[in-house]
């Protein structure tokens, strides 16, 4: 089912605790829009795929004022496939929102309201999708932007490491490094970055030591 010209096509909307980036801890509304056009090997959320019901604008809103927190994420999938976020993030700004986004990195993000804190999950190799970067995108980014690497082995962190010096993104913006969930021993990471003394914040997925790792709306 594909949205219409009005709607966007929604995987789901919740509440629950921000578990990543430099808002971690925060109580926080996530609008995870449908579609994906990468294929990461690590990936938690293959559901939003396929699955979805179309929302207008609207009732997107509505939704998100339910909940009464200031905090939304707008996550995927990848949120920047469908052109009716654009419309919808400068709306929720609009309305006093604190507006995240999640996205990939091999979209652009020139539409993307200035307002909107952007969260870019760069893709490292062990993904399968580094070659699918953007990096002009790295240029775009606002001081108060993040950029996310998901590391799942020392090639992952080797080559993250290389990018962090090439675009100076410790001195640009938030970096961020994550474990892949499970995979990568949480001492690890952080012992590499410690050894290396890189800048950067390492971050855990939060949500994933409250709740079963596999459950779906948190």
């Amino acid at each position: 089912m594909l949205p219409t010209v009005n709607s966007l096509l929604i995987s789901e909307i919740f509440y629950s605790i921000q578990g990543e980036s430099s808002w971690a801890g925060m109580p926080c509304v996530f609008v995870r829009l449908s579609r994906c056009n990468l294929r990461c090997s690590y990936c938690d959320t293959t559901y939003a795929f396929t699955d979805g019901d179309k929302f207008s604008i609207g009732e997107i809103m509505d939704r998100v004022r339910a909940y009464r927190c200031e905090l939304v994420e707008i996550t995927g999938g990848e949120p920047l496939l469908q052109k009716k976020v654009y419309p919808l993030m400068r709306t929720l700004c609009d309305e006093g929102f604190k507006v995240l986004l999640e996205t990939g990195g091999h979209m652009q993000i020139d539409q993307v309201d200035e307002r909107v804190t952007i969260i870019m999950d760069v893709k490292c190799p062990s993904s399968g999708e580094s070659g699918k970067v953007h990096w002009p995108n790295l240029e775009k980014l606002k001081p108060d932007d993040e950029l996310k690497f998901v590391i799942g082995n020392r090639e992952d962190f080797n080559w993250a490491r290389r990018q962090i010096e090439i675009h100076g993104g410790d001195k640009k913006y938030n970096v961020l490094m994550s474990p892949v969930f499970g995979k990568l021993d949480y001492i690890q990471l952080a012992d590499w970055i410690l050894k290396e003394y890189l800048p950067v914040r390492m971050q855990i997925q939060l949500h994933k030591h409250i709740w079963p790792s596999d459950r779906r709306g948190v």
